[in-house]
Protein backbone atom coordinates (compact mmCIF):
# COMPACT_ATOMS: atom_id res chain seq x y z
CA UNK A 1 0.00 0.00 0.00
CA UNK A 2 1.70 3.38 -1.15
CA UNK A 3 1.73 6.37 1.32
CA UNK A 4 -1.60 8.54 0.67
CA UNK A 5 -0.58 12.34 -0.36
CA UNK A 6 -1.37 14.68 2.37
CA UNK A 7 -4.00 16.30 0.87
CA UNK A 8 -5.64 12.85 1.01
CA UNK A 9 -4.37 11.95 4.18
CA UNK A 10 -5.98 15.32 5.89
CA UNK A 11 -9.06 14.31 4.37
CA UNK A 12 -9.10 11.26 6.10
CA UNK A 13 -8.07 12.46 9.20
CA UNK A 14 -10.82 14.68 8.69
CA UNK A 15 -13.46 12.95 8.13
CA UNK A 16 -13.04 10.47 11.15
CA UNK A 17 -13.10 13.20 13.40
CA UNK A 18 -16.36 14.45 11.72
CA UNK A 19 -17.35 10.39 12.87
CA UNK A 20 -15.68 10.85 15.89
CA UNK A 21 -17.49 13.91 16.69
CA UNK A 22 -20.83 12.65 16.32
CA UNK A 23 -19.83 9.27 18.02
CA UNK A 24 -19.07 11.30 21.54
CA UNK A 25 -21.64 14.18 21.25
CA UNK A 26 -22.95 14.06 25.17
CA UNK A 27 -26.94 13.77 25.69
CA UNK A 28 -27.07 15.67 29.00
CA UNK A 29 -25.82 18.96 30.34
CA UNK A 30 -23.33 17.21 33.00
CA UNK A 31 -21.44 15.14 30.18
CA UNK A 32 -20.46 18.27 28.43
CA UNK A 33 -17.01 18.69 29.56
CA UNK A 34 -13.52 18.57 27.81
CA UNK A 35 -12.93 15.15 29.01
CA UNK A 36 -15.99 14.12 26.99
CA UNK A 37 -13.42 14.84 23.96
CA UNK A 38 -11.28 12.06 25.05
CA UNK A 39 -13.83 9.16 24.94
CA UNK A 40 -13.15 6.44 22.52
CA UNK A 41 -15.93 5.33 21.00
CA UNK A 42 -16.18 2.13 19.91
CA UNK A 43 -18.48 2.57 16.98
CA UNK A 44 -15.87 4.08 15.60
CA UNK A 45 -13.18 1.25 14.46
CA UNK A 46 -16.46 -0.63 13.13
CA UNK A 47 -18.20 2.15 11.42
CA UNK A 48 -14.11 2.31 9.43
CA UNK A 49 -13.85 -1.42 9.04
CA UNK A 50 -17.16 -1.49 7.67
CA UNK A 51 -16.38 1.30 5.01
CA UNK A 52 -13.09 -0.29 3.88
CA UNK A 53 -14.93 -3.83 3.09
CA UNK A 54 -18.10 -2.60 1.05
CA UNK A 55 -17.78 -1.85 -2.26
CA UNK A 56 -20.63 -0.64 -4.73
CA UNK A 57 -23.90 -0.95 -3.94
CA UNK A 58 -23.48 -2.09 -0.58
CA UNK A 59 -21.14 0.79 0.41
CA UNK A 60 -23.55 3.10 -0.87
CA UNK A 61 -26.41 1.62 1.00
CA UNK A 62 -24.06 1.51 4.06
CA UNK A 63 -23.41 5.25 3.64
CA UNK A 64 -26.95 5.82 3.27
CA UNK A 65 -27.84 4.19 6.32
CA UNK A 66 -25.14 5.68 8.41
CA UNK A 67 -26.05 8.94 7.12
CA UNK A 68 -29.53 8.63 8.48
CA UNK A 69 -28.55 6.56 11.43
CA UNK A 70 -25.84 9.34 13.09
CA UNK A 71 -28.43 11.85 12.18
CA UNK A 72 -30.99 10.48 13.95
CA UNK A 73 -28.88 10.22 16.81
CA UNK A 74 -27.15 13.29 16.81
CA UNK A 75 -30.75 15.19 17.08
CA UNK A 76 -32.15 12.81 19.35
CA UNK A 77 -28.88 13.47 21.71
CA UNK A 78 -29.92 17.26 21.07
CA UNK A 79 -33.37 16.65 22.34
CA UNK A 80 -32.40 15.03 25.26
CA UNK A 81 -29.70 17.99 26.16
CA UNK A 82 -32.75 20.05 26.17
CA UNK A 83 -35.35 17.85 28.01
CA UNK A 84 -32.54 17.20 30.39
CA UNK A 85 -32.04 20.98 30.68
CA UNK A 86 -35.11 21.81 30.92
CA UNK A 87 -37.42 19.08 32.28
CA UNK A 88 -35.21 17.10 34.03
CA UNK A 89 -35.64 14.05 32.14
CA UNK A 90 -34.49 12.40 28.47
CA UNK A 91 -36.77 12.75 24.67
CA UNK A 92 -39.23 10.51 24.08
CA UNK A 93 -39.57 10.04 20.38
CA UNK A 94 -43.24 8.67 20.48
CA UNK A 95 -44.89 11.15 23.22
CA UNK A 96 -42.66 14.64 23.03
CA UNK A 97 -42.62 15.22 19.41
CA UNK A 98 -45.86 17.98 20.29
CA UNK A 99 -43.19 19.53 22.21
CA UNK A 100 -41.25 21.06 19.98
CA UNK A 101 -44.08 23.88 18.67
CA UNK A 102 -44.51 24.62 22.41
CA UNK A 103 -40.90 25.30 23.00
CA UNK A 104 -40.68 27.51 20.15
CA UNK A 105 -43.74 29.55 21.40
CA UNK A 106 -41.78 29.91 25.11
CA UNK A 107 -38.97 31.24 23.22
CA UNK A 108 -40.73 33.38 20.93
CA UNK A 109 -42.33 34.50 24.33
CA UNK A 110 -38.84 35.12 26.34
CA UNK A 111 -36.65 36.67 23.16
CA UNK A 112 -38.81 37.55 20.55
CA UNK A 113 -40.71 35.74 17.61
CA UNK A 114 -37.88 36.82 15.23
CA UNK A 115 -34.96 35.02 17.40
CA UNK A 116 -37.11 32.11 17.81
CA UNK A 117 -38.05 31.87 13.78
CA UNK A 118 -34.17 31.65 13.17
CA UNK A 119 -33.27 29.49 15.90
CA UNK A 120 -35.74 26.95 14.38
CA UNK A 121 -34.74 27.43 10.95
CA UNK A 122 -30.70 26.99 12.68
CA UNK A 123 -31.88 23.97 13.90
CA UNK A 124 -32.98 22.93 10.36
CA UNK A 125 -29.40 23.68 8.85
CA UNK A 126 -27.49 21.81 11.38
CA UNK A 127 -29.46 18.68 10.67
CA UNK A 128 -29.17 19.11 7.22
CA UNK A 129 -25.47 19.99 7.72
CA UNK A 130 -25.08 16.99 9.86
CA UNK A 131 -26.30 14.44 7.32
CA UNK A 132 -24.03 15.73 4.55
CA UNK A 133 -20.94 15.57 6.71
CA UNK A 134 -22.08 12.31 7.83
CA UNK A 135 -22.43 11.55 4.23
CA UNK A 136 -19.00 13.33 3.07
CA UNK A 137 -16.99 11.30 5.79
CA UNK A 138 -18.48 8.00 4.94
CA UNK A 139 -17.33 8.84 1.73
CA UNK A 140 -14.05 9.15 1.75
CA UNK A 141 -13.49 6.10 3.79
CA UNK A 142 -15.09 4.34 1.04
CA UNK A 143 -13.16 5.60 -1.58
CA UNK A 144 -9.83 4.88 -0.11
CA UNK A 145 -7.98 2.60 -2.64
CA UNK A 146 -6.53 -0.60 -0.73
CA UNK A 147 -4.66 -3.75 -1.72
CA UNK A 148 -6.27 -6.92 -2.40
CA UNK A 149 -6.90 -9.07 0.87
CA UNK A 150 -7.74 -5.81 2.94
CA UNK A 151 -11.30 -5.58 2.50
CA UNK A 152 -11.72 -9.33 3.49
CA UNK A 153 -9.45 -8.67 6.84
CA UNK A 154 -11.41 -5.89 7.13
CA UNK A 155 -14.68 -7.58 7.48
CA UNK A 156 -13.87 -9.99 9.96
CA UNK A 157 -12.32 -7.08 11.60
CA UNK A 158 -15.93 -5.44 12.03
CA UNK A 159 -16.46 -8.66 13.37
CA UNK A 160 -14.62 -8.53 16.23
CA UNK A 161 -15.47 -5.24 16.99
CA UNK A 162 -19.64 -5.32 16.92
CA UNK A 163 -19.00 -8.53 19.22
CA UNK A 164 -16.59 -5.73 21.25
CA UNK A 165 -19.62 -3.10 20.96
CA UNK A 166 -22.53 -5.28 21.90
CA UNK A 167 -20.33 -7.10 24.80
CA UNK A 168 -19.93 -3.07 26.46
CA UNK A 169 -23.31 -2.34 25.28
CA UNK A 170 -24.64 -5.48 27.59
CA UNK A 171 -21.67 -4.37 30.66
CA UNK A 172 -23.54 -0.84 30.72
CA UNK A 173 -26.97 -2.19 30.82
CA UNK A 174 -25.56 -4.79 33.95
CA UNK A 175 -26.12 -8.30 31.45
CA UNK A 176 -22.64 -8.90 32.22
CA UNK A 177 -19.15 -8.05 34.01
CA UNK A 178 -16.47 -8.47 31.34
CA UNK A 179 -12.81 -9.78 32.42
CA UNK A 180 -11.52 -6.98 30.68
CA UNK A 181 -12.80 -3.51 30.63
CA UNK A 182 -13.13 -2.50 26.96
CA UNK A 183 -10.52 0.86 26.25
CA UNK A 184 -14.06 2.99 25.18
CA UNK A 185 -17.94 3.22 24.92
CA UNK A 186 -20.28 2.04 23.28
CA UNK A 187 -22.46 5.30 24.09
CA UNK A 188 -23.87 6.23 20.83
CA UNK A 189 -25.00 2.84 19.59
CA UNK A 190 -26.30 1.82 22.96
CA UNK A 191 -28.59 5.51 22.79
CA UNK A 192 -29.89 4.18 19.44
CA UNK A 193 -31.03 0.84 20.76
CA UNK A 194 -32.49 2.43 24.44
CA UNK A 195 -34.26 4.89 22.40
CA UNK A 196 -35.71 1.99 19.69
CA UNK A 197 -36.87 0.22 23.21
CA UNK A 198 -39.08 3.22 24.11
CA UNK A 199 -40.76 3.60 21.36
CA UNK A 200 -41.61 -0.19 21.57
CA UNK A 201 -42.73 0.23 25.21
CA UNK A 202 -44.07 3.27 24.71
CA UNK A 203 -46.71 1.91 22.07
CA UNK A 204 -47.24 -0.94 24.75
CA UNK A 205 -47.83 1.15 27.51
CA UNK A 206 -50.36 3.05 25.27
CA UNK A 207 -52.28 0.18 24.53
CA UNK A 208 -52.69 -0.76 28.34
CA UNK A 209 -53.62 3.01 29.14
CA UNK A 210 -56.27 2.65 26.86
CA UNK A 211 -57.46 -0.47 28.33
CA UNK A 212 -57.42 0.99 31.75
CA UNK A 213 -59.00 4.55 30.39
CA UNK A 214 -61.91 2.89 29.32
CA UNK A 215 -62.88 1.37 32.81
CA UNK A 216 -64.34 3.97 35.67
CA UNK A 217 -65.84 2.75 38.60
CA UNK A 218 -67.43 6.36 39.08
CA UNK A 219 -69.10 6.47 35.21
CA UNK A 220 -72.51 5.29 36.83
CA UNK A 221 -72.64 6.75 39.79
CA UNK A 222 -75.58 9.40 41.07
CA UNK A 223 -75.29 12.26 43.87
CA UNK A 224 -72.25 12.72 43.57
CA UNK A 225 -70.69 16.06 45.20
CA UNK A 226 -73.78 16.62 46.78
CA UNK A 227 -71.93 18.12 50.03
CA UNK A 228 -70.51 21.00 48.06
CA UNK A 229 -72.75 23.67 48.73
CA UNK A 230 -70.85 26.46 47.09
CA UNK A 231 -68.08 27.52 44.03
CA UNK A 232 -65.24 25.28 43.75
CA UNK A 233 -62.25 26.60 42.34
CA UNK A 234 -58.71 23.79 41.92
CA UNK A 235 -56.25 26.46 41.22
CA UNK A 236 -52.48 25.14 39.89
CA UNK A 237 -49.79 27.40 41.08
CA UNK A 238 -47.28 27.31 38.13
CA UNK A 239 -43.84 25.75 39.29
CA UNK A 240 -45.09 25.54 43.17
CA UNK A 241 -42.79 22.40 44.48
CA UNK A 242 -42.05 20.79 47.79
CA UNK A 243 -38.79 22.85 47.66
CA UNK A 244 -40.97 25.82 48.68
CA UNK A 245 -40.89 23.81 51.77
CA UNK A 246 -37.76 21.96 51.85
CA UNK A 247 -34.70 23.62 50.19
CA UNK A 248 -33.57 26.86 53.15
CA UNK A 249 -33.17 29.39 49.81
CA UNK A 250 -36.71 29.10 49.25
CA UNK A 251 -38.52 27.78 52.61
CA UNK A 252 -37.22 30.95 54.57
CA UNK A 253 -39.08 33.50 52.31
CA UNK A 254 -42.05 31.01 51.46
CA UNK A 255 -42.58 29.37 54.86
CA UNK A 256 -42.80 32.68 55.91
CA UNK A 257 -45.36 33.85 53.54
CA UNK A 258 -47.47 30.54 54.44
CA UNK A 259 -47.68 31.30 57.65
CA UNK A 260 -48.48 34.62 57.53
CA UNK A 261 -51.46 33.93 55.41
CA UNK A 262 -52.32 30.93 57.61
CA UNK A 263 -53.11 33.76 60.44
CA UNK A 264 -54.43 36.20 58.30
CA UNK A 265 -57.40 33.22 57.11
CA UNK A 266 -57.76 31.90 60.38
CA UNK A 267 -58.87 35.52 62.35
CA UNK A 268 -61.27 35.39 58.82
CA UNK A 269 -63.13 32.27 60.12
CA UNK A 270 -61.14 30.27 57.38
CA UNK A 271 -60.31 26.39 57.90
CA UNK A 272 -56.98 25.23 56.31
CA UNK A 273 -55.66 21.56 55.79
CA UNK A 274 -52.66 20.96 53.50
CA UNK A 275 -50.48 17.95 52.17
CA UNK A 276 -47.70 16.46 49.52
CA UNK A 277 -48.95 15.17 46.29
CA UNK A 278 -46.79 13.04 43.99
CA UNK A 279 -46.82 15.21 40.28
CA UNK A 280 -46.50 13.09 37.37
CA UNK A 281 -44.03 15.26 35.73
CA UNK A 282 -40.95 18.26 36.34
CA UNK A 283 -39.32 21.13 35.07
CA UNK A 284 -42.70 21.98 32.71
CA UNK A 285 -45.88 20.22 30.76
CA UNK A 286 -48.26 21.46 33.24
CA UNK A 287 -50.80 20.50 31.55
CA UNK A 288 -49.44 16.38 32.32
CA UNK A 289 -50.49 17.27 35.91
CA UNK A 290 -54.16 18.58 35.21
CA UNK A 291 -55.12 16.06 33.03
CA UNK A 292 -53.96 13.25 36.05
CA UNK A 293 -55.66 15.47 38.59
CA UNK A 294 -58.57 15.62 36.25
CA UNK A 295 -58.87 11.75 34.57
CA UNK A 296 -57.77 10.24 37.89
CA UNK A 297 -55.21 8.51 35.76
CA UNK A 298 -51.52 9.00 35.82
CA UNK A 299 -50.91 10.81 32.91
CA UNK A 300 -46.43 11.29 32.59
CA UNK A 301 -46.40 12.52 28.63
CA UNK A 302 -47.94 13.74 25.63
CA UNK A 303 -49.25 10.00 24.59
CA UNK A 304 -50.82 8.98 27.85
CA UNK A 305 -52.58 12.70 27.41
CA UNK A 306 -53.94 11.99 24.08
CA UNK A 307 -55.15 8.62 25.06
CA UNK A 308 -56.83 10.23 28.25
CA UNK A 309 -58.39 12.58 25.79
CA UNK A 310 -59.49 9.66 23.23
CA UNK A 311 -60.76 7.53 26.23
CA UNK A 312 -63.79 8.57 26.85
CA UNK A 313 -63.36 8.63 30.43
CA UNK A 314 -65.31 11.56 32.79
CA UNK A 315 -62.94 13.91 34.23
CA UNK A 316 -63.91 15.59 37.67
CA UNK A 317 -65.45 18.34 35.52
CA UNK A 318 -67.72 16.04 33.83
CA UNK A 319 -68.95 14.51 36.66
CA UNK A 320 -69.21 18.03 38.79
CA UNK A 321 -71.09 19.32 35.28
CA UNK A 322 -73.46 16.51 35.59
CA UNK A 323 -73.63 16.96 39.07
CA UNK A 324 -75.35 20.77 38.78
CA UNK A 325 -72.17 22.66 39.13
CA UNK A 326 -71.02 25.06 35.94
CA UNK A 327 -67.45 24.14 35.28
CA UNK A 328 -64.98 26.31 33.68
CA UNK A 329 -61.13 26.41 33.06
CA UNK A 330 -59.74 29.58 33.85
CA UNK A 331 -56.54 29.39 31.69
CA UNK A 332 -54.33 32.80 30.90
CA UNK A 333 -51.34 31.36 29.18
CA UNK A 334 -53.47 29.65 26.34
CA UNK A 335 -53.30 31.70 23.62
CA UNK A 336 -53.64 29.55 20.61
CA UNK A 337 -56.74 27.33 19.83
CA UNK A 338 -57.03 24.27 22.37
CA UNK A 339 -59.46 21.74 20.31
CA UNK A 340 -58.58 19.28 23.55
CA UNK A 341 -60.63 21.30 25.63
CA UNK A 342 -63.69 20.39 23.74
CA UNK A 343 -63.73 16.52 25.80
CA UNK A 344 -62.52 18.00 29.09
CA UNK A 345 -65.98 18.65 30.26
CA UNK A 346 -65.57 22.04 30.86
CA UNK A 347 -68.92 24.59 29.90
CA UNK A 348 -66.98 27.90 29.55
CA UNK A 349 -63.19 28.51 28.62
CA UNK A 350 -61.65 31.98 29.73
CA UNK A 351 -58.33 31.26 27.43
CA UNK A 352 -56.43 34.72 27.30
CA UNK A 353 -58.14 36.36 24.56
CA UNK A 354 -61.11 35.85 26.98
CA UNK A 355 -60.01 37.90 30.05
CA UNK A 356 -60.30 41.14 28.72
CA UNK A 357 -56.69 42.07 29.93
CA UNK A 358 -55.60 45.19 27.83
CA UNK A 359 -51.82 45.69 29.79
CA UNK A 360 -48.75 44.57 28.64
CA UNK A 361 -47.72 41.46 29.54
CA UNK A 362 -45.11 40.14 31.36
CA UNK A 363 -42.78 38.67 28.52
CA UNK A 364 -44.21 35.05 28.37
CA UNK A 365 -46.36 35.70 31.04
CA UNK A 366 -49.40 36.88 29.39
CA UNK A 367 -50.73 38.60 32.55
CA UNK A 368 -50.33 39.12 36.54
CA UNK A 369 -52.32 36.44 38.78
CA UNK A 370 -54.39 39.39 40.47
CA UNK A 371 -55.51 40.26 37.26
CA UNK A 372 -56.76 36.82 36.24
CA UNK A 373 -59.00 36.34 39.75
CA UNK A 374 -60.35 39.80 39.62
CA UNK A 375 -61.56 38.62 35.84
CA UNK A 376 -62.54 35.17 37.43
CA UNK A 377 -64.78 36.77 39.84
CA UNK A 378 -66.61 39.39 37.11
CA UNK A 379 -66.90 37.18 33.82
CA UNK A 380 -67.68 34.04 35.78
CA UNK A 381 -68.49 33.76 39.49
CA UNK A 382 -70.37 36.99 39.38
CA UNK A 383 -71.91 35.88 35.52
CA UNK A 384 -72.97 32.67 36.71
CA UNK A 385 -76.04 32.71 38.73
CA UNK A 386 -78.03 29.99 38.46
CA UNK A 387 -75.47 26.79 39.64
CA UNK A 388 -72.64 26.71 41.61
CA UNK A 389 -69.09 27.09 39.82
CA UNK A 390 -66.78 24.23 39.43
CA UNK A 391 -63.76 25.65 38.16
CA UNK A 392 -59.34 24.52 36.95
CA UNK A 393 -57.44 27.81 37.41
CA UNK A 394 -54.13 27.32 35.94
CA UNK A 395 -51.87 30.52 37.28
CA UNK A 396 -49.01 32.12 34.73
CA UNK A 397 -47.19 34.70 37.23
CA UNK A 398 -44.97 32.04 38.63
CA UNK A 399 -44.37 30.42 35.17
CA UNK A 400 -40.39 30.54 33.31
CA UNK A 401 -39.07 33.07 32.42
CA UNK A 402 -39.92 34.42 36.33
CA UNK A 403 -39.12 38.19 35.17
CA UNK A 404 -40.70 40.47 35.91
CA UNK A 405 -42.71 39.71 38.77
CA UNK A 406 -45.53 41.60 39.57
CA UNK A 407 -46.49 43.58 43.25
CA UNK A 408 -50.11 43.18 44.59
CA UNK A 409 -52.59 46.23 44.06
CA UNK A 410 -55.67 47.28 45.17
CA UNK A 411 -58.45 45.33 44.26
CA UNK A 412 -60.74 47.73 43.44
CA UNK A 413 -57.87 49.59 41.01
CA UNK A 414 -57.48 46.35 38.84
CA UNK A 415 -59.46 47.81 36.18
CA UNK A 416 -58.74 46.36 32.70
CA UNK A 417 -55.05 45.35 33.93
CA UNK A 418 -53.09 48.91 32.56
CA UNK A 419 -52.23 49.52 36.18
CA UNK A 420 -49.88 46.63 35.80
CA UNK A 421 -48.46 48.27 32.54
CA UNK A 422 -45.48 49.99 34.63
CA UNK A 423 -44.50 46.75 36.53
CA UNK A 424 -44.53 44.61 32.88
CA UNK A 425 -41.64 46.87 31.42
CA UNK A 426 -39.45 47.16 34.99
CA UNK A 427 -36.41 44.96 35.79
CA UNK A 428 -34.25 43.43 33.39
CA UNK A 429 -34.72 41.29 30.29
CA UNK A 430 -34.86 37.35 30.55
CA UNK A 431 -31.74 37.30 28.21
CA UNK A 432 -29.85 38.99 31.02
CA UNK A 433 -31.22 37.54 33.55
CA UNK A 434 -31.12 34.22 32.54
CA UNK A 435 -26.91 34.55 31.75
CA UNK A 436 -26.89 33.57 35.29
CA UNK A 437 -28.24 31.05 37.14
CA UNK A 438 -28.29 32.13 40.80
CA UNK A 439 -30.29 35.44 39.41
CA UNK A 440 -33.04 32.72 38.02
CA UNK A 441 -33.38 31.15 41.05
CA UNK A 442 -33.93 34.47 42.59
CA UNK A 443 -36.52 35.67 40.20
CA UNK A 444 -38.33 32.16 40.72
CA UNK A 445 -37.78 32.51 44.34
CA UNK A 446 -39.63 36.11 44.29
CA UNK A 447 -42.31 34.69 41.30
CA UNK A 448 -43.52 31.78 43.51
CA UNK A 449 -44.16 34.19 46.76
CA UNK A 450 -45.95 36.61 44.41
CA UNK A 451 -47.90 33.81 42.86
CA UNK A 452 -48.46 32.57 47.21
CA UNK A 453 -49.62 35.69 48.01
CA UNK A 454 -52.25 36.35 44.76
CA UNK A 455 -53.98 33.19 45.93
CA UNK A 456 -54.08 33.50 49.79
CA UNK A 457 -55.27 37.31 49.07
CA UNK A 458 -58.10 36.62 46.99
CA UNK A 459 -58.97 33.36 49.80
CA UNK A 460 -58.87 37.02 52.25
CA UNK A 461 -60.92 39.17 49.76
CA UNK A 462 -63.55 36.31 49.50
CA UNK A 463 -63.96 35.10 53.25
CA UNK A 464 -67.16 36.43 53.74
CA UNK A 465 -68.99 33.81 52.03
CA UNK A 466 -66.01 31.82 50.85
CA UNK A 467 -65.26 29.33 48.00
CA UNK A 468 -63.85 26.15 48.08
CA UNK A 469 -60.45 26.64 47.22
CA UNK A 470 -58.15 23.17 46.46
CA UNK A 471 -54.43 24.89 45.96
CA UNK A 472 -51.70 22.81 44.24
CA UNK A 473 -48.35 23.31 42.96
CA UNK A 474 -48.71 22.12 39.09
CA UNK A 475 -44.97 20.33 39.42
CA UNK A 476 -41.36 21.32 40.58
CA UNK A 477 -39.44 23.96 38.40
CA UNK A 478 -36.38 22.37 36.80
CA UNK A 479 -33.73 20.17 38.53
CA UNK A 480 -31.19 23.52 38.56
CA UNK A 481 -34.31 25.83 39.69
CA UNK A 482 -35.61 24.20 42.38
CA UNK A 483 -32.27 22.28 43.82
CA UNK A 484 -34.74 19.60 44.04
CA UNK A 485 -35.23 16.33 42.07
CA UNK A 486 -38.39 15.13 43.78
CA UNK A 487 -41.76 15.80 41.84
CA UNK A 488 -43.51 16.45 44.75
CA UNK A 489 -45.80 19.43 45.01
CA UNK A 490 -47.74 20.91 48.09
CA UNK A 491 -51.55 20.99 48.42
CA UNK A 492 -53.95 23.25 50.41
CA UNK A 493 -57.63 22.72 50.91
CA UNK A 494 -59.18 26.28 52.00
CA UNK A 495 -62.92 27.17 52.60
CA UNK A 496 -65.47 27.22 55.49
CA UNK A 497 -64.82 24.45 58.63
CA UNK A 498 -68.06 22.39 57.54
CA UNK A 499 -66.39 21.74 54.49
CA UNK A 500 -62.58 20.99 54.94
CA UNK A 501 -63.36 19.20 57.68
CA UNK A 502 -64.93 16.18 55.11
CA UNK A 503 -61.26 15.41 54.20
CA UNK A 504 -60.51 14.37 58.21
CA UNK A 505 -59.86 11.23 57.09
CA UNK A 506 -56.83 11.84 54.97
CA UNK A 507 -54.65 12.82 58.03
CA UNK A 508 -53.34 15.75 56.34
CA UNK A 509 -51.80 18.68 58.21
CA UNK A 510 -54.08 21.64 59.47
CA UNK A 511 -53.17 25.19 57.81
CA UNK A 512 -51.24 26.08 55.17
CA UNK A 513 -47.74 23.97 56.09
CA UNK A 514 -47.95 19.89 55.41
CA UNK A 515 -45.60 18.68 58.33
CA UNK A 516 -42.69 16.98 57.01
CA UNK A 517 -43.92 13.10 57.58
CA UNK A 518 -47.11 13.87 55.54
CA UNK A 519 -47.77 10.89 53.80
CA UNK A 520 -47.48 11.91 49.97
CA UNK A 521 -50.27 11.01 47.47
CA UNK A 522 -50.46 10.65 43.93
CA UNK A 523 -52.01 12.97 42.21
CA UNK A 524 -54.22 10.84 39.80
CA UNK A 525 -55.49 9.63 43.57
CA UNK A 526 -57.10 12.97 44.07
CA UNK A 527 -59.89 12.82 41.24
CA UNK A 528 -61.69 9.87 43.62
CA UNK A 529 -60.67 11.01 46.81
CA UNK A 530 -62.52 14.30 46.27
CA UNK A 531 -65.51 12.72 45.02
CA UNK A 532 -65.50 10.20 47.94
CA UNK A 533 -65.25 12.46 50.35
CA UNK A 534 -68.20 15.44 49.32
CA UNK A 535 -70.61 12.45 47.84
CA UNK A 536 -73.27 11.54 50.36
CA UNK A 537 -73.26 7.70 50.72
CA UNK A 538 -69.99 6.88 49.10
CA UNK A 539 -67.41 5.57 51.60
CA UNK A 540 -65.08 7.94 52.41
CA UNK A 541 -61.27 6.96 51.27
CA UNK A 542 -58.11 6.92 53.36
CA UNK A 543 -55.61 9.25 51.34
CA UNK A 544 -52.62 7.06 52.56
CA UNK A 545 -54.40 3.83 51.49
Amino acid sequence: MTALPVRALLRLLLATLVLHLLLIQPNHPAAMTWQALLLFPLELPLILLLLIAARGLAATLLRGFLAVALTVIAVLKTADFAMFTALARGFNPVADLVLIDAGLRLLSGSVGIVPAILTGLAAILATCAIAAATWWATGVWAALSVPRGVRPAAGLSAIVFSGLVLAQIGESWGKWRLPVSPPGAAFTARLGLERGALIRDTMAELRAFRLAAATDPLAEASGLLDRIDRDVLIVFVESYGRTSLDTPYYADLHRETLRRNEARLQELGLSMTSGILEAPTRGGQSWLSHATFANGLWVTDQTRYGAALASGRETLFHIAARSGFHTAAIMPQITLDWPESSVMGFDTILAASDLGYRGEAFNWVTMPDQYTFSALDRLLRDAVTDKPVFAQFATGSSHAPWVPVPQLVSWDEIGDGRIFNEMAASGDTPKEVWRDRDRVRLQYRKAIDYALDTVFAYAALHAEDPPLLIVLGDHQAADFVSLDDTAQVPIHVIGPPHLVSEIDAWGWTPGLIPASDSPVIAMDRMRDLLIEAFSSGIEVAEASR
